[in-house]
Order: structure tokens, then sequence, then C-alpha cells
């Protein structure tokens, strides 16, 4: 896996296991890994959650484009977008460009049912705190079609183990299993 950027980027929809998956899969090819939401937090000096309720989503939306274009400028290894950094326009055109250039996007896909488990009642995630099915419901709608642009590969998450999803995203991106 040689080039410019990362070796793999990881999307998905929230509770997909972008980060567990992310660090698992980086840390099977001795890779660094990385995750924007951590990228726009260190920026912020707050939390994702904290930043939508105190400056809104659209305020976040503009700090995770600018964290993802700065990731896939600099990092190397194995890096995690935020569930909705595939909304952006301009995001969706660097990860088109990077599975042009034969670098892996991997879409982690799941089912409602599963994500609403691992999501749980959580209050780190602002856009669930509501009704946290139906908004995963709405996501995973209308947001699949955008994961599906960028993706190189789809991997599914739901109700599976992490050992055998990390082993799906090497045989996906041509690095056998751990």
């Amino acid at each position: 896996m040689s080039g410019t950027g990362p070796a793999l980027v990881v999307v998905g929809p929230p509770a997909s296991g972008k980060s567990t998956v992310g660090a698992a899969v980086a840390q099977a090819l001795g890779l660094p890994f990385r995750d924007t939401d951590a990228d726009v937090e260190a920026q912020a000096g707050t939390t994702v959650a904290d930043l939508f309720v105190q400056q809104g989503e659209p305020h976040f939306r503009a700090l995770e484009e600018q964290a993802v274009a700065r990731a896939m400028a600099e990092h190397d290894g194995v890096l995690a977008l935020g569930g909705g950094a595939v909304t952006s326009a301009a995001t969706r055109e660097r990860l088109v460009a990077h599975g042009r250039a034969g670098r892996a996007v991997v879409w982690l896909d799941v089912d409602v049912t599963s994500a609403a488990k691992r999501v749980g009642l959580s209050r780190d995630r602002p856009l669930l705190a509501v009704n946290p099915r139906a908004m995963l419901r709405t996501m995973l709608e209308t947001r699949a079609p955008l994961y599906a642009e960028v993706a190189t590969a789809t991997v599914v998450t739901s109700a599976r183990p992490v050992e055998d999803v990390v082993a799906d995203v090497l045989t996906a991106v041509g690095a056998g299993t751990p």
C-alpha cells in the first residue's frame, strides 16, 4: 500500500464500527490510525456533541470538512471519518479521487437494529439524541447512496464480531487476514 494519502479510509454511519474496526485494521497492518472526529475535537477543544449543541451542525460540518482535507493530505495510515462526513460534496470528491488513485475506501455498512443496539442511549451522538432508531433509519437511507458513491469496497458489520469484520476489511483491501 504505497502512494500518497491514507492507505485506507473507513466510512459509514454512526455505530457501524469505524473507529473500532479502523484501529484494529491499522494495528493488523502496522499502520497509524487517525479519526477525524478526534481531530475536530482537538482543534475545537471540545467534544463533537458539545460542538453540535453550542455551535450547531453547520459549524461542526465545516470543521469536519477541513479536518478530512488535512487528514487526507497528511495521514498515510488508516483513517476513519465521522458518519456524516460524506454529506460534504468536497469530501466525497476527495474520497472518489482517492479510490481512483487505487487507494481503498471501505464502507462499513450496518443495519438499523445492530446500530441501535450499539448506540443505546449515547449522549455522545447528538444527531441520535431524540429518537435514535428513527434517526438511524433516516441516516442509513439518505446516506447509503453517498457511501456507495465513494466506496471501493463494502463490508457489512451488522451483528458480526469485530474480528470477522476486520478480516473482511483486510481481504477487501488485498491484505489477507490478520
